[in-house]
């Protein structure tokens, strides 16, 4: 078992209050379930139908515990399925309220597996799930905020804020990102597999009565259910293309687009989209009607399916044949989205220690490394263990070392108020009128109104040296609550367009950037956070060993600049393209 499934390395430690007392969140839930039989598939495998029942049921009560008012589910974030659970097992799923927004609420969802014999625990997998309070007789629901009391509290009430920003532009950008990659798919044809299978022979339809046993407290279709009917008519498809027992590995995001009530019917509808070499995507989707009413769509999903041999290595699958028109288009799109789930699992899932320093850009990866340069920023704001190196003058410098790894970050006030601070520093072409390490400063291009892509050049700190530049990508984000700060994110990304020159050693950023929180409306705290890498320490090196203190001089300097400027009107960037 690895240290990354060791339950420790999930949970908070213990967090002793002031009374003496343990200190428990308030709205966490816990509940654990031996896997029996009547749990299980063909494989003797927890059903993953009935895991995403326990997973809902867990996170409603947290929800409503919160809530203190019936909650339905919005939304579930993708789920990627670690590991299997066999019958005997012990299932204990975890659920707390990250963070509540004014009637909606994110519930972070832990699985975890135990071996009864051994102790053992490892994690199966991790979901956000998005719940809205309904209404009262009083009126629409104004949920009370979470507060966080330990540093993994703090952490995912932070990250929260960037999830819903995920989630509520999350169809227009899938919308984009396919439109991207469909119109590059189209220039090239379908390929005719020999011996590939009808994707129509896949198709499953099925048809459930709403009974009384399917509805929550609230009398309507509870979500869990509806899930487990999805996931059911998916493995079957799934089942037609192999002639095979598949094992579902990765869920899209669920979104509820309305409820269903007892006595309703559910359609429910699969079909395998397209498959690779040793996976298949599944797109399933719950209409609902009632007597002679038209369809009304309750849900969709795309699922991933493995087949697995003895070893529990992936098999090779047959390839399908797609329906014309519709059946066609359903095929690129599942290409595309095979590259998003790639770079969502490259980029946000994985470890910073996992992933290299420059990822490649590209307008169909910028949201996963948008979310990835401000949650790493975050994380590093949300560190309780920093050490005071050097202070001078109010402007402090503090070091912490971890894993092998050096942060550091600097921390000063100043007598300008927070936005203006943020929009000033927000754009890089002016950081060299401060900051005698940017010597240049050229925007490459504007990605969007929170994002864009910059070449900065340093000089060398030897004589005779050659300089170094970096090709950053800044996000930008403004507080989403009270307490929330202004953030600039900056981390390295590749570029075709800008390879590395002769003329200058290409330098790499893993994370750095600024956090600006509104002290008072005309006086503002500014961090300024670095992880720092071979490029970067060259310049710091002799402030963190005591030997100088330049990192003064560069604050004090940003000091006098954001006051000399505090009355300017700010704009953004233009793309140099």
């Amino acid at each position: 078992m690895s240290k990354e499934d060791n339950i420790d390395n999930m949970l908070d430690p213990l967090f002793i209050q002031e009374s003496g007392e343990v200190y428990r969140n308030p709205t966490q839930v816990q509940m654990s379930q031996i896997v029996l039989p009547c749990h299980a598939n063909h494989c003797g495998e927890l059903s993953v139908g009935q895991l995403l029942k326990w997973m809902d049921s867990t996170a409603c009560l947290s929800a409503e515990r919160h809530s203190g008012v019936s909650c339905v589910t919005a939304s579930v974030d993708d789920i990627n399925f670690e590991h299997t659970i066999e019958v005997g097992k012990v299932v204990n799923i975890t659920a707390k309220v990250n963070r509540a927004f004014t009637s909606s609420m994110e519930v972070g969802i832990l699985v975890m597996c135990e071996d009864l014999y051994t102790s053992h625990q490892w994690k199966v997998c991790r979901a956000f799930a998005t719940f809205v309070a309904r209404r009262t007789e009083a009126g629409k629901v104004q949920l009370k905020q979470v507060i966080p009391h330990t540093q993994m509290e703090q952490m995912e009430y932070s990250l929260a804020a960037e999830r819903r920003r995920m989630r509520l532009i999350h169809a227009e950008i899938i919308t984009d990102l396919l439109s991207c990659s469909t119109a590059q798919l189209g220039e090239c044809q379908t390929q005719e597999y020999k011996d590939a299978v009808p994707a129509e022979r896949t198709r499953v339809e099925s048809v459930e009565l709403v009974l009384p046993p399917h509805a929550n407290h609230q009398v309507s279709t509870f979500g869990g259910q509806i899930m487990a009917w999805m996931e059911n008519v998916a493995t079957i498809a799934a089942s037609r293309l192999c002639n095979a027992h598949p094992t579902l590995r990765t869920i899209d995001m669920f979104h509820f687009r309305g409820p269903s009530h007892i006595g309703d019917r559910l359609v429910l509808k699969a079909i395998v989209n397209n498959s690779f070499k040793h996976s298949m995507e599944v797109g399933v989707c719950a209409e609902a009607y009632k007597g002679g009413e038209p369809l009304r769509h309750i849900n969709s999903a795309f699922m991933t399916f493995e087949v697995l041999d003895g070893e529990r290595k992936a098999c090779t699958l047959p390839r399908i044949r797609p329906e014309p028109i519709d059946g066609k288009r359903r095929y690129k799109e599942a290409i595309a989205r095979k590259k998003i789930r790639l770079d969502r699992k490259y980029i946000v899932s994985c470890k910073h220690t996992e992933v290299p320093v420059s990822v490649p850009w590209d307008p169909s990866n910028q949201m996963y490394l948008s979310y990835n340069n401000v949650s790493a920023l975050k994380l590093m704001d949300t560190r309780n263990n920093w050490v005071l190196t050097s202070e001078k003058n109010k402007v402090r410098l503090y070091t912490l070392e971890e894993n092998h790894m050096l942060f550091f970050k600097v921390v000063m006030c100043v007598s300008v108020p927070a936005e203006q601070t943020f929009h000033l520093l927000s754009d890089l072409r002016r950081r060299k009128e401060w900051d005698r390490h940017y010597e240049e400063c050229e925007v490459i291009n504007q990605a969007d109104e929170d994002d864009t892509l910059y070449r900065i050049t340093a000089p060398s700190v030897r004589k005779g040296g050659k300089g170094q530049d970096f090709i950053l990508l800044a996000s930008r984000r403004k507080p989403c609550g009270p307490r929330d700060p202004y953030l600039i994110a900056l981390r390295s990304v590749t570029l075709p367009t800008h390879p590395p020159t002769e003329e200058c050693t290409r330098g790499e950023v893993l994370c750095a950037g600024f956090t600006i929180w509104e002290e008072s409306p005309s006086d503002t705290k500014i961090t300024y956070y670095n992880q720092a890498t071979p490029g970067v320490i060259p310049y710091i090196s002799t402030d963190i060993a005591g030997l100088s203190s330049s990192f003064y001089s560069s604050f004090a300097a940003c000091s006098q600049f954001l006051e000399a400027n505090k009355d300017n009107v700010v704009t953004l960037p233009k793309s140099s393209l």
